[in-house]
């Protein structure tokens, strides 16, 4: 099977000084394709030339759909879509976005892992969340290399030790040793090919922009009563996956920190709006009490103004809970 000649890269936050210094290690005969997706936003600009710049021995090129790999390259996934290794060439697919981005990491390790097997290395940089971590897992179920920056030296170290946390990592080095590891790796022969789980095989075609439909998703997924922040469709658990993930009819996909980071926000947002509706629900009850007074009716009054003063109790502890939600280290409401 020749040599470990695919190498997969994913970062995000903190992940362009060691991906510059990567590249600019790498010898000009380097016999292998490099993939690299950095989490970008759809108008972004600027990243092509910054890696061409850092890949001073290789040539970059931006993926496109039906572009042929060749050794010695560079590739880099475009704004908003997914970029996925097939047999001998790429596709860029529209599929739906997971842990809220697109491009993301997972579907171009998956789609290496399905095609390539052991003959993958996968690499994964500095990043906030856990995108990457779920495709570093497949590249070592078909068999491949796992290679993960040592959190201790990223900037961001959330992505590194989730990755860790969900697979067997083979090398855990800083930054500036990963280049020079890469060339020695390129150099070994690849283990021995494994069966290829189905359910790799089906988040790679939904990343493509294959239809999905609850009936596909049964088979690797088991709904769960939660829902997608994306659509607000139906969550199902991916049943043999790590780290913890789910997927909607429509194919969003989340890992478990991530869907809980997008409830989070949804929590804040709702504990504000029942915090305005019960302040205006006190000064309405408020301003009862005082006509009441106006018009002689004490006891009327004096049951408004009780009201009013339970109102803004209410309001005050979700006005607590709000600010606990922002600074943990407030006493708790």
């Amino acid at each position: 099977m020749g040599n470990r000649d695919i190498i997969v890269i994913g970062g995000s936050a903190g992940a362009t000084a060691p991906l510059k210094e990567i590249l600019g290690r790498l010898p000009a005969d380097l016999a292998a394709a490099i993939f690299i997706v950095l989490h970008i936003p759809a108008q972004g600009i600027g990243l092509l030339a910054t890696v061409t710049s850092a890949a001073a021995k290789l040539p970059v090129r931006q993926a496109e759909s039906g572009m042929l790999i060749e050794h010695g390259h560079i590739y880099l996934a475009p704004p908003d879509h997914h970029l996925l290794v097939l047999r001998d060439h790429m596709m860029l697919g529209r599929g739906p976005r997971e842990n809220m981005v697109r491009p993301a990491i997972d579907p171009l390790f998956r789609s290496a892992a399905l095609h390539y097997g052991p003959r993958v290395i996968g690499v994964v940089l500095s990043g906030f969340l856990s995108d990457g971590a779920a495709g570093l897992n497949a590249i070592k179920r078909c068999g491949g290399f796992a290679l993960v920056q040592d959190p201790q030296d990223a900037i961001s170290d959330e992505m590194p030790l989730r990755a860790l946390e969900a697979t067997t990592v083979d090398l855990c080095v800083p930054g500036t040793r990963i280049g020079d590891v890469l060339s020695d790796l390129v150099r070994e022969a690849p283990g021995a090919a494994l069966p290829i789980p189905p359910e790799i095989r089906l988040e790679v075609e939904i990343a493509a922009g294959e239809r999905i439909g609850s009936d596909s998703l049964l088979p690797i997924a088991a709904p769960a009563p939660l829902t997608c922040p994306s659509c607000g469709g139906v969550l199902s658990e991916l049943k043999e996956s790590h780290p913890l993930r789910f997927r909607c009819q429509v194919g969003h996909a989340f890992t478990a920190d991530v869907l809980a980071k997008e409830q989070e926000g949804r929590v804040d947002e709702a504990l504000r709006v029942a915090l305005r509706i019960i302040e205006e629900r006190a000064e309405l009850v408020h301003r009862m009490a005082l006509e009441g007074r106006q018009s002689g009716r004490a006891a009327v009054a004096e049951m408004y103004e009780a009201r009013a003063a339970e109102y803004r109790g209410y309001a005050d502890m979700i006005r607590r809970v709000v600010l606990q939600s922002l600074d943990p280290r407030l006493p708790k409401a």
